[in-house]
């Protein structure tokens, strides 16, 4: 299992490129708990604090795709370090000047969402002029997904280990300056200056425009809908079990059922067309969600947890290929960005809702949330099974082209750009 990793590290690159992203995305997957726990050291509710991580988050979904689509135009480099730095000089107004006047701390949150930049997006579009082989891609973006598991995991221990020694202020600025230098890392490196998008027809809706892409982020909004529930679902459990050192157990089992599943799923080749694959995937990650309804006793439930979580990662690698393969010529890195703004927009319906339904019928009701929205995600997948029907040929990975599947016959990955 561990020879397909290895020799992914061991490319010229890819190691630098993998750190420096997940290095770069700290602040903003550490932002939500930094910015509760600064406000309430500031003396603010809990309101407010979840008003303004709220606030960052929407903003960071609507800036994303938008930053995407001025790197596929611009480049890594000229778009990637400018909105780093804007990103993380607002979060350090926010840690100096606190949250009055209050109207300063929203708009902070703003831009500092606004302006996060799309590491996550870059690297994926960056993995095939690194990796030359269509199956070491594959492998990349199953341990790109199983990274993220990590990062999400680790970091916040950063935080509370940052806010424990110094301060929640200087865990802010401390985590973003750091974040600042893992986007230098990346566009100062060699794959990243040279990276070019390809030629790309002028259109306002950009990569919107693939139906097949359209149909994926359907999908996946359903499966961040079915994350985002659980969440919601876990606290009203925990109360009745044991209370927060419970919650903390069902989330890590969350979590290290992704990182076991993505990791056992990027370690082999898959033969067949990724689009039956995630058919496979999504149906099983629905399965795995129903047990959950049973709520046994904490150990029991802390297992089914991690059953839950086993298959999440492979969907996500799974997707990553099919976004490949489905944007339009020379918006590679704005596709991925609208899967990352997709999955967070659903997590967020899916605490929405799941509040109310656990608010009204008790935590069991909040756990049928995630089921049912696992089936509805493998019911968009099965409806639009003809626009994600894979083209005939099969996929290659070319240094200097891109697929677009409205005009070409044989899918390329549409992420190996000119260098």
């Amino acid at each position: 299992m561990a020879a397909g990793y290895l020799e992914i590290l061991r490319a010229r690159h890819a190691t630098r490129l993998l750190v420096g992203t997940l290095v770069g995305r700290l602040p903003n997957a550490t932002a939500a708990i930094a910015v509760v726990l600064f406000v309430r050291a500031e003396g603010g509710t809990y309101s407010l604090a979840g008003a303004l991580a709220a606030v960052y988050g929407v903003a960071n979904a609507v800036g994303q795709p938008l930053l995407g689509r001025l790197v596929d135009l611009h480049g890594q480099p000229r778009v990637q370090l400018p909105a780093a730095l804007v990103s993380a000089l607002a979060m350090t107004v926010f840690a100096v000047t606190g949250v009055d006047p209050l109207p300063a701390a929203y708009a902070a949150m703003v831009v500092a969402g606004l302006f996060t930049p799309p590491l996550e997006g870059g690297l994926r579009a960056l993995w095939p002029a690194v990796l030359r082989r269509e199956e070491q891609v594959h492998t990349a973006y199953a341990m790109d997904a199983v990274a993220q598991e990590v990062m999400f995991t680790v970091g916040p221990l950063l935080v509370t280990l940052c806010v424990s020694v110094w301060s929640a202020e200087v865990a802010l600025v401390v985590l973003n300056v750091i974040g600042v230098l893992g986007a230098l890392s990346v566009v100062v490196s060699a794959p990243s200056r040279a990276w070019r998008s390809a030629p790309r027809e002028a259109h306002w809706l950009g990569a919107l425009r693939s139906p097949g892409l359209l149909a994926l982020l359907g999908a996946f909004l359903f499966v961040g809908i079915a994350l985002g529930s659980i969440t919601v679902a876990a606290v009203s459990y925990a109360d009745d079990h044991g209370g927060d050192a419970v919650y903390g157990w069902l989330m890590a089992a969350l979590g290290l059922g992704a990182l076991v599943g993505g990791t056992v799923y990027g370690a082999r080749q898959w033969g067949g067309v990724p689009e039956r694959r995630l058919r496979v995937l999504v149906a099983l990650l629905a399965v795995c969600y129903l047990p959950l309804v049973l709520m046994p006793g904490a150990p029991a439930m802390t297992a089914l947890t991690a059953l839950a979580g086993v298959f999440l990662a492979p969907c996500i690698a799974c997707a990553f290929v099919l976004v490949d393969r489905y944007a339009p010529s020379g918006t590679v890195t704005e596709a991925f960005s609208w899967l990352v703004t997709t999955f967070t927009v659903g997590a967020s319906v899916g605490t929405g809702v799941a509040g109310p339904v656990v608010q009204a019928g008790g935590a069991g009701w909040g756990f049928a949330v995630p089921g049912v929205a696992g089936a509805v995600s493998l019911l968009v997948l099965l409806a639009t099974g003809r626009v994600l029907a894979a083209p005939a040929g099969s996929a290659v990975v070319a240094a200097s082209s891109e697929n677009d599947p409205n005009r070409a016959v044989e899918p390329r990955f549409s992420s190996g750009d000119r260098a």
